[in-house]
């Protein structure tokens, strides 16, 4: 993946809407454990004083065995004190479950817990952002309140951030200042200047080896899936439900190929190819990517007379390369150079909700010479989190084995800027550690096996750029049982929780999660809908 994100912020309801009143009842959240060293396994004394208390904890119902939980939910404390999201909870797991009584390491879990009457309920459902390296844990708020309210009651939502992300213990961290100032350009002008770039990749790797080769090696999606496995079975549960979007569709894929009598229903929204993971998922991208910049062009050129950069996509195109030339000879604030506006507007590609803001930015910059719009949209959207950066190296580049080789990497980046400049130089140099990574994966990623799967609800965009369509019927021709809304002319990533709404697919969703219905026509193509109205100048911001 081009980035370490699932929903985007623009994806996101605000903070405050995160807050969900239930008369009274616990939402529950995770709390915060500081340092970075692993957390042993429980004694056989803090593991019973780890059994949830049946208020806190409920069994689940309906067609998932009951059993017992050895959660124990209690405050929070520090950054993710939330108001009216006050309790919390830290799961042990195994660093290597080839050796489940060695080093263990902590999983950050919240809950939005379900509020129909016990006989309705159906019980727990794990939600994931994506990524790797994506912080799982405010997306069960967001599902909460993103789906119908009376569905929403019937489940257990839980979020959690998946090893080494975020709250979690340890939290990845390889280099804390290597996004800090100006970068070097992602489009090298030399063999030189590439040369800087590749030194800059080797050096991540090994500080990441000499910080964490402990943990390199268990980073893997595999490892993640029984994770998620270990959160069932401290629910005391024998299915789980599965809701996930981008990269989390991977890891829903990876579960359901190691334990397929333990998924319930499962919802993957933009989906992975997982044949193609994950160098050729990237090349992918950077010709997906490409498209979505040229209707960013065209969709400004459409409104000259508001952002007056052009009347043509052409034109447009030219004035964006115009700022980022600036932009490399002149920095804003010694920070913004034409790396991080690349990856400002890489955001606009995810979410068209962006698309005002970024060419308010673009234009009032150009035309005026103003910085503050672009400082703010780069502030929003531009700035990468280190520990999502090293998560995602961490899990991609040992999923399976990278080309070594960089020449290997020269050659195609050369031949994919021809076509798809835009995101060619960008997405090799976002990998390159992978040429240069401690730990060797396999020569092939894992085969995913559909059969003997429950009904699983497809979502997809036909011109997402992060997860293109032709990967994600890839993934369909592998998952017998499922079945793909496909949105015509969606080129959002994530395309439920949409903002604005897209009702279409919204009502699918509802309705598989609370019957578990499904479309019944035959194919790859077993539903349409209509993607939501790009936006209009004015319609959203930073």
């Amino acid at each position: 993946m081009s980035r370490p994100r699932g929903r985007t912020r623009a994806d996101r309801v605000g903070p405050a809407a995160l807050i969900i009143s239930l008369a009274g009842l616990l939402a529950l959240t995770a709390c915060t454990t500081s340092g970075s060293a692993a957390v042993n396994p429980p004694t056989p004394s803090s593991q019973s004083a780890q059994a949830a208390q049946p208020s806190q904890a409920k069994q689940a119902s309906g067609s998932i065995l009951p059993l017992r939980s050895t959660l124990h939910w209690h405050s929070c404390s520090g950054q993710l004190a939330t108001e009216g999201v006050p309790d919390c909870t830290m799961l042990s797991v195994p660093l290597n479950y080839a050796d489940p009584g060695g080093r263990h390491i902590s999983l950050a879990l919240d809950m939005v817990p379900a509020t129909a009457p016990q006989s309705r309920q159906q019980g727990v459902m794990l939600v994931n952002p994506g990524g790797p390296g994506g912080d799982g844990l405010p997306l069960a708020a967001e599902v909460a309140q993103g789906i119908n309210p009376g569905v929403a009651a019937d489940y257990d939502i839980v979020g959690f951030d998946p090893r080494g992300v975020g709250s979690s213990v340890p939290a990845l961290s390889c280099d804390p200042s290597f996004f800090s100032g100006v970068r070097p350009n992602y489009i090298p002008a030399n063999s030189a200047a590439e040369q800087v770039l590749i030194n800059r990749a080797k050096m991540y790797a090994d500080d990441c080896e000499q910080k964490f080769g402990w943990l390199l090696p268990y980073m893997t999606t595999e490892d993640v899936a029984r994770d998620i496995d270990s959160i069932r079975a401290a629910f005391g549960v024998a299915q789980i439900n599965y809701y996930a979007f981008s990269y989390g569709t991977y890891v829903g894929q990876v579960y359901a190929t190691l334990f397929p009598d333990r998924i319930r229903r499962m919802v993957l929204d933009s989906t992975v190819d997982p044949t193609g993971v994950w160098y050729t998922d990237n090349v992918d991208q950077d010709y997906a990517f490409q498209g979505r910049m040229e209707a960013f062009f065209a969709w400004v050129a459409k409104y000259d007379s508001t952002y007056h950069l052009g009347s043509t996509a052409a034109q447009v195109q030219a004035e964006w390369y115009k700022a980022r030339n600036q932009l490399l000879a002149h920095p804003v604030d010694g920070t913004i150079g034409a790396d991080d506006f690349d990856d400002t507007f890489l955001e606009g590609g995810y979410s068209d909700e962006l698309w005002p803001g970024l060419a308010q930015a673009l234009s009032s910059y150009l035309n005026s010479g103003q910085t503050g719009d672009l400082i703010t949209q780069y502030e929003a959207d531009g700035t990468q989190s280190e520990n999502e950066f090293a998560v995602y190296n961490a899990v991609q580049c040992s999923d399976v084995n990278w080309p070594r080789s960089w020449a290997y990497w020269t050659a195609d980046t050369e031949m994919i800027y021809q076509k798809a400049p835009f995101q060619a130089w960008d997405n090799a140099w976002f990998n390159a550690s992978c040429a240069f990574w401690p730990v060797q994966g396999p020569a092939r990623p894992l085969q995913i096996k559909g059969a003997g799967l429950p009904g699983i609800l497809m979502l997809q965009g036909t011109l997402d750029p992060a997860t293109p369509y032709a990967g994600a019927q890839d993934a369909h021709k592998l998952l017998p049982s499922a079945r793909m809304v496909v949105v015509e002319g969606g080129g959002n990533h994530g395309q439920s929780l949409e903002q604005p709404s897209n009702s279409c697919v919204q009502g699918y969703l509802n309705a598989y999660l609370a019957t578990g219905a499904l479309p019944k026509a035959p194919g790859l193509v077993n539903a349409t809908c209509p993607a939501v109205p790009d936006p209009t100048p004015g319609t959203s911001g930073a």
